[in-house]
């Protein structure tokens, strides 16, 4: 069963379209990675998900259930990181973390909660006092109540350092483990190339691709670079590689050959120059990343940053507040 069942899903704001037809499946137990830049409906999707937003047209399942008439049911079962979210500036942590456990029914402990994202230290500190990383990692163990069967991160990262992004890799990591679905929205295509085993690409509304990243580097048949290190450059190196299926570039710097290439051509090359007489020393590769395959798609520098700017949708998401945050029941 999928996780997420998107079909025909439309939206439309006045003279707006915000969604134009998104059909999407996102299987159970995948981290699935969903972007897009400013505007192309990333958080009018996820809106649609939680019931903070009604479909002009099409279908959203969530969990085998019907997102708009089983909303109840889809946030209980759901852990919810938005990127409009508050906190209240007066409640501490604990009691942050105990409001969401109480709303979902759950038995969680709040220590070991804020102990698992990292702040258990200031458990007892006024949330207002927390900087931005420390809301964030609040708001992530308000999610992780109830052991939720689906997460739902929007911008998961954003606030953090790089010591509390490479923690919420691992925290993603380990729900996909104990079998949770996680879908995972963020302009920071380094986090989401680094965990995520599919990625969707959002572009004006509409769906422009769905696949892994190693897909969507085939599909491009973008080019990859292999940095090829040799104990003397061949006087015959280019009539040996030209000839080769794929090569695009070669460019030498002392003892090091530099040969761009379509994806699936290495070992030929590797294999040219060897045939020259030349022994290679070492050699390293590089590929095209999430980055220049996102620019390639959608035209755009990077994905979707803060606030995203999908107009109505984003106004809702942060009138939500921290129940929108927590994924609990309004």
């Amino acid at each position: 069963m999928a996780a997420i069942e998107l079909s025909g899903l439309s939206k439309t704001y006045g003279d707006v379209r915000a969604l134009r037809g998104v059909d999407l499946s996102v299987e159970e137990g995948e981290i699935f990675g969903f972007l897009g830049p400013n505007g192309a409906g990333k958080s009018t999707t996820i809106d649609i998900l939680l019931d903070f937003v009604r479909p002009t047209a099409g279908s959203a399942t969530v969990l085998g259930m019907d997102a708009q008439t089983n909303s109840k049911a889809v946030r209980q079962r759901t852990g919810v990181l938005p990127d409009a979210y508050r906190v209240y500036d007066r409640l501490t942590g604990r009691e942050h973390v105990q409001f969401a456990i109480e709303s979902k029914g759950a038995e969680d402990d709040p220590e070991a909660l804020l102990s698992r994202v990292g702040i258990l230290e200031s458990a007892d500190r006024a949330a207002g006092d927390y900087s931005k990383g420390m809301r964030q990692r609040l708001v992530l163990a308000m999610a992780l109540v109830g052991s939720p069967e689906l997460l739902i991160l929007d911008e998961p990262t954003t606030g953090l350092d790089p010591k509390g992004a490479r923690e919420m890799r691992e925290i993603i990591r380990a729900e996909r483990a104990r079998g949770a679905t996680v879908f995972f929205s963020s302009h920071i295509l380094e986090q989401v190339e680094a965990v995520c085993d599919r990625v969707a690409i959002l572009d004006e509304g509409e769906i422009v691709t769905v696949d892994t990243i190693t897909g969507l580097r085939r599909a491009l048949g973008s080019d990859g670079q292999l940095n090829i290190t040799v104990d003397a450059v061949p006087a015959d190196l280019r009539a040996a590689l030209e000839p080769v299926e794929g090569v695009s570039e070669i460019d030498v710097d002392g003892r090091t050959i530099s040969v761009r290439s379509t994806n699936g051509s290495k070992v030929a090359i590797i294999d040219a120059i060897e045939r020259t007489g030349a022994e290679i020393i070492d050699f390293t590769t590089s590929e095209a990343s999430l980055e220049d395959l996102f620019i390639a798609y959608t035209g755009e520098d990077r994905a979707a940053g803060s606030p995203e700017g999908d107009g109505q949708a984003a106004a809702v998401a942060e009138a939500d507040g921290t129940a929108h945050s927590a994924g609990v029941d309004r």
